[in-house]
């Protein structure tokens, strides 16, 4: 069984963030609950934007846990979450890739995977994640939709149904929330982004 249920949001952004800090920080990977906060938190490559607490985390690790959907990880000097999605999901490179964007950052055109999932996994072109995207949605239990175009929309966006298929109002919500950045905000992305690298550095040379 793909899902045993419909995630909350939390779930969905705790699974987004490990899936994504897998593959572009792999050195910090597992996650510290404190690193898996930061990452939840992230006003960059997220929406919506977050503020999560480790009690809120802690929680969402928990329910996913009771499902089988991540993992603790022994060993360590302090506790580490994994995700085991790849199993439960049968994900390989192109589709962790697209699960992980369309968790983070809800629904989404195919150029736009295609652009920010460099880090993830390089995509040869749009037929491509097109293709990825189809694969998902196959099965008795599909884990992504194609929605239809809404107005104002030059092209129809994929999202994922871990969480269900939202009802109008919420995907209304959704588009107002990924429109563009101000230029204050990609100034705060940008600061942000900083203050995590400067964070992850300390967090490598305390464990070192």
């Amino acid at each position: 069984m793909r899902l045993p249920r419909e995630l909350d949001p939390v779930e969905i952004r705790v699974l987004g963030c490990l899936l994504e800090k897998e593959q572009t920080t792999p050195d910090a990977y597992p996650l510290t609950l404190k690193a898996l906060v930061t990452a939840c938190n992230q006003k960059s490559s997220r929406s919506p934007v977050m503020q999560l607490s480790e009690a809120d985390a802690r929680g969402a690790l928990d329910r996913l846990h009771h499902e089988v959907l991540v993992w603790p990880v022994s060993g360590t000097r302090s506790e580490r979450w994994r995700h085991a999605l790849k199993r439960q999901w049968a994900l390989d490179g192109p589709t962790h890739a697209v699960m992980c964007l369309l968790l983070l950052r809800g629904p989404q055109t195919v150029g736009s995977i295609r652009n920010r999932a460099e880090r993830l996994h390089p995509f040869v072109d749009n037929h491509e994640v097109e293709t990825t995207l189809d694969a998902l949605r196959q099965g008795d239990e599909p884990l992504t939709v194609l929605l239809d175009r809404r107005p104002g929309q030059n092209e129809a966006r994929w999202m994922h149904l871990v969480g269900g298929l939202p009802d109008e109002a919420t995907l209304a919500s959704m588009e107002e929330e990924t429109q563009a950045p101000s230029l204050a905000q990609r100034v705060t992305d940008l600061e942000d982004r900083l203050a995590r690298l400067e964070a992850t550095v300390a967090s490598l040379i305390a464990d070192n």
